[in-house]
């Protein structure tokens, strides 16, 4: 699951794994790694229904002997005091802390704030007539509203832009990035320890949890990383379906109503998170016929349940109102419902803020030349480049 094949078209690979070994396929990840990927929409939503059979805790992984030093995956899948790798009641009271923090961002003032980012953005390089819209917009609208919901300064969102991506590439820079993230999430969790405010980092220590600065920035760099890629990619990927799909037309008309249906397409069809790495087996077991041994690494196919044809024959039936897709998993350990309504703001507003600036935007190469950016578990553009009609 890694190579130029797997990122120009992952939805014929899910089809193939499918073909030919079922809801379960045996894969390798980038560097060798043996996993199994899980397929098939049933068989996604049984595993992350069953917490007891197929656990969060990466330390009960019977691979990590194959796995390199600089594996890009590592600071996502290796364990670390965040609320994601906890299980049991344990996740229960963080991953409920976590959810009440993000609940209780006024999603008002956020859409007022990403309003302003965008302006901001836009007034940066609408003078020109082009852009690339990844590298210029929807990359940095996710965190420079999440430095506003963390607390930090604006100044800081530049450098979160840049390490938060290379944390998601590939090779030994996305560990160092990883490192200089949670360095920077545990100062700044004693900054709020001393300075509290309406933040994230300051509603988690103002709990009775005791939560220690270690483990709030492990939560902190979580959900930094979590809902940065997948924002952005949401965001980019719908620009790029109501630029080249002719139901949603050039022009963009179709306006607001267009945005809520692309955006619920874009999950179905290109939905940002493709794989979530991962589960763990907690005991020998049976899963789509295949048997799964006791610390077996299982990858969640988001992307290939969303497309199994079990579920959804015809590729685009349903999709314009149909909300069962798999896009923020299933679950006690699916993406908290705050965090998804978050990501939806941040989403709906930078594509609305776009086209109100920017009415006549088009694709400025043929849709064909866009270029996916390689990663197993994101699904999102390399560039995007525009041009339009500066007034």
């Amino acid at each position: 699951m890694y190579g130029p094949r797997f990122q120009n078209n992952p939805a014929q690979v899910y089809r193939d794994m499918r073909r030919e070994h079922g809801p379960v396929a045996p894969v390798f990840l980038e560097g060798g790694v043996p996993a199994w990927c899980v397929l098939d929409y049933r068989e996604v939503h049984h595993v992350t229904n069953h917490p007891e059979l197929f656990g969060r805790d990466s330390r009960r992984w019977n691979g990590w002997h194959e796995v390199a030093h600089d594996w890009s995956l590592r600071p996502y899948v290796e364990y670390q005091p965040a609320f994601v790798f906890t299980e049991g009641d344990e996740h229960r009271e963080r991953g409920g802390a976590i959810s009440d923090a993000l609940a209780d961002v006024d999603e008002f003032e956020l859409r007022s704030q990403v309003e302003q980012i965008c302006d901001d953005l836009i007034d940066g390089f609408a003078g020109r007539g082009e852009a690339d819209l990844i590298a210029e917009y929807t990359h940095q609208i996710p965190l420079y509203a999440m430095a506003k919901i963390y607390g930090l300064p604006d100044a800081e969102a530049p450098t979160l832009v840049r390490d938060v991506a290379l944390s998601g590439e590939e090779g030994e820079e996305a560990v160092r990035a990883h490192g200089r993230i949670v360095a920077r999430m545990r100062e700044l969790s004693r900054e709020k320890r001393e300075n509290p405010g309406r933040n994230v980092p300051s509603f988690l220590q103002a709990l009775p949890l005791g939560l220690t600065d270690e483990q709030i920035a492990a939560d902190l760099f979580i959900t930094l990383g979590a809902g940065y890629l997948t924002t952005s990619d949401w965001m980019g990927n719908t620009i790029r379906l109501m630029l080249t799909d002719e139901r949603f037309a050039v022009t963009l008309a179709g306006g607001r109503r267009s945005v809520g249906q692309a955006l619920n397409e874009v999950l179905w069809e290109d939905t940002p998170t493709q794989n979530f790495v991962g589960r763990w087996a907690t005991q020998d077991t049976q899963l789509g016929g295949k048997r799964i041994r006791k610390g077996d690494l299982l990858v969640l196919g988001l992307a290939a349940a969303n497309t199994d044809p079990q579920v959804r024959p015809d590729s685009y039936a349903g999709a314009a109102g149909n909300q069962a897709h798999m896009s923020f998993s299933h679950g006690e350990h699916g993406c908290p419902f705050p965090a998804q309504e978050i990501a939806r703001v941040i989403t709906t507003t930078g594509i609305e803020v776009l086209l109100d600036r920017l009415p006549d935007v088009e694709l400025a190469v043929a849709p064909e030349a866009l270029v996916w950016r390689p990663s197993v578990w994101m699904r999102g553009l390399s560039a995007l480049p525009v041009k339009f009609t500066w007034y």
